[in-house]
């Protein structure tokens, strides 16, 4: 505790256990193991990159999302549990045999990775403008097995799916985009200010300035009655239901909130044919 790690003796499993290439229960269930002296080299130069406040998925490089195994990099955001709701609310509301699916901002691919599992007939493109992302992003799909089924594109936002032909067919554009303002980066444990990258957590001074450009560009390639599913912060509630509300042709459906009771997830629909 005296690095302020809030859980050091799981941390020091995991990173264990990692690098035995085992299980936590194995630990426990064979405490007379040997550790050969190069592994424990490496578990001891571990356990002080994790009290310096690295986070352990970057130690580890592996983090769990929707039940799948992702790579992490410093080059993408640590996948959490409360973007599992994005998924939860396409895979919900998905219809539609061949759906044509947009996951904007995609960082380590985790959403449209896991999307492309669930709706195995789905259409995926997943956009970033970091390539550094996106090959992690690769990486992560072909582990999964959907390296095939998911069509990556280098740039911001919508820019790099002009002139595919997806304009007017897009059924949902998913999106976790940066919502933290930069005068709040100071607030954040050192895990996430200090290692996650910068540009992936914040859009500047304006905190919801990319929520705008995704809402204002959706209509462009949104399907009649399409939906638009994105994560936003803490308090942010009502401004960022007026930035989707205020755009002609988009509605505003439902909030949905994560295991802890915070709105979490927007979700807004097109207009539907003729309405």
């Amino acid at each position: 505790m005296a690095a302020g790690i809030p859980t050091p003796g799981a941390d020091s499993e995991v990173l264990l256990a990692h690098l035995l290439v085992c299980d936590r229960a194995r630990l426990h269930a064979h405490p007379e193991q040997t550790i050969a002296r190069d592994i424990a080299r490496s578990y001891r130069e571990r356990i002080a990159r994790r009290a310096s406040r690295e986070p352990l998925q970057y130690i580890t490089g592996l983090q769990e999302f929707w039940s799948l195994p992702f790579r992490v990099t410093p080059a993408v955001m640590i996948p959490r549990p409360e973007t599992e709701l994005i998924v939860e609310a396409c895979v919900a509301r998905c219809s539609k045999q061949e759906a044509c699916v947009v996951d904007v901002a995609t960082g380590s691919g985790c959403v449209a990775v896991a999307v492309a599992r669930e709706l195995p007939d789905a259409l995926v493109h997943a956009t970033d403008l970091a390539e550094e992302a996106l090959a992690v992003a690769r990486f992560n799909a072909a582990r999964n097995d959907v390296g095939d089924r998911i069509t990556f594109h280098q740039g911001d936002l919508y820019q790099p799916l002009s002139g595919l032909g997806l304009e007017g067919r897009v059924d949902f554009v998913l999106s976790n985009p940066p919502y933290i303002a930069e005068s709040d980066l100071a607030t954040l444990e050192p895990e996430v200010r200090d290692h996650e990258p910068r540009a992936a957590l914040t859009p500047g001074p304006d905190p919801l300035s990319v929520h705008r450009r995704l809402a204002a560009q959706a209509p462009r390639f949104l399907a009649p009655g399409g939906f638009v599913i994105a994560e936003f912060g803490i308090g942010q509630t009502e401004a960022v239901s007026r930035a989707y509300a205020g755009v002609a042709g988009l509605e505003v459906e439902e909030i949905r909130k994560d295991l802890a009771g915070l709105d979490r997830v927007l979700v807004a629909r097109a207009s539907p044919a003729g309405g």
